[in-house]
């Protein structure tokens, strides 16, 4: 057993960690309140804009479809990975990170999987292995929509050039302070609706004109669905952090608790040896 002083030590390191997850768990709880508060908001005019543009872009001729809806041959894919920058946050990293490996090893082994990196933990990863077109890390120092269409407005750029056959979103989809669900979405070519679905048959009137409409809606819907994206990772990583840091709390409480018991055992026990010594130094004077 380990002696008082080393007892005593442990105790106040346990209980130093202690503080500190309990602090972070409460900022990450009072970001997470706002995050939440924003996705909730976007997601349901996000769904609808993506749900009427694949509608419009399913109606279009061949001949006048958006080149946003261009169908290539997948040789070349770029994979727009989002994480996070800090970790202690569960596993929120390593699922992105499983995700990303899952499709240059399996979905696309043998293709050209070139990345484009926001989160340095990703970034740490993905650098050794394969090609990062630029690291949007610097992103979640100021995240506004204004810096994401930039950055979507690039990607479009690239697959309009021809330097990419497709695009695919990783991220984590914010379900519950305790659930993120790891997702991938293709971004680029627009995936039209399924003509089985009811709402593919919807008569729309155009005004100007249907190809106008489109072209012009299809780049606000792509910065949009990255906008989405990046808010619902934003908003899983710190139900994440704060899940993490709840259980680590719970954890170091727990271990505490443990160590403390075990220092009132060793004190009481050198108590106690200490009284038998004077008892029978006592009984040997008197001898």
């Amino acid at each position: 057993m380990a002696n008082l002083k080393e007892l005593r030590n442990r105790i106040t390191s346990v209980s130093s960690t202690m503080q500190i997850t309990s602090a972070m768990k409460m900022v990450s709880a009072a970001k997470l309140n706002k995050a939440q508060s924003a996705i909730t908001a976007m997601r349901p005019y996000a769904d609808k804009l993506t749900e009427l543009l694949q509608n419009l872009s399913a109606a279009l001729d061949n001949d006048n479809a958006s080149a946003y809806a261009e169908q290539r041959e997948v040789n070349k894919v770029l994979v727009v990975a989002i994480a996070s920058n800090r970790g202690l946050a569960g596993a929120f990293n390593t699922n992105i990170i499983k995700a990303v490996r899952d499709i240059y090893t399996n979905q696309y082994a043998g293709k050209q999987v070139d990345f484009i990196t926001i989160g340095k933990k990703v970034n740490d990863i993905v650098t050794k292995s394969h090609k990062v077109v630029v690291n949007h890390s610097s992103l979640y120092d100021d995240l506004t929509f204004a810096n994401v269409a930039d950055i979507a407005t690039d990607i479009m750029d690239r697959f309009t050039k021809g330097d990419y056959d497709k695009v695919l979103v990783v991220y984590n989809k914010f379900k519950n302070a305790a659930s993120q669900i790891v997702t991938t979405e293709q971004f680029l070519p627009i995936v039209p609706m399924a003509s089985k679905d009811a709402n593919a048959n919807v008569d729309y009137i155009f005004e100007p004109s249907k190809e106008e409409i489109v072209e012009q809606l299809i780049p606000k819907m792509l910065k949009m669905q990255l906008y989405k994206g990046i808010r619902d990772s934003f908003a899983s990583e710190h139900g994440a952090r704060m899940t993490a840091m709840h259980k680590a709390t719970d954890n170091a409480t727990e271990l505490r608790d443990s160590l403390k018991l075990s220092y009132n055992k060793a004190r009481q026990a050198s108590i106690t040896n200490e009284i038998l010594e004077i008892v029978g130094g006592a009984e040997a004077l008197n001898g």
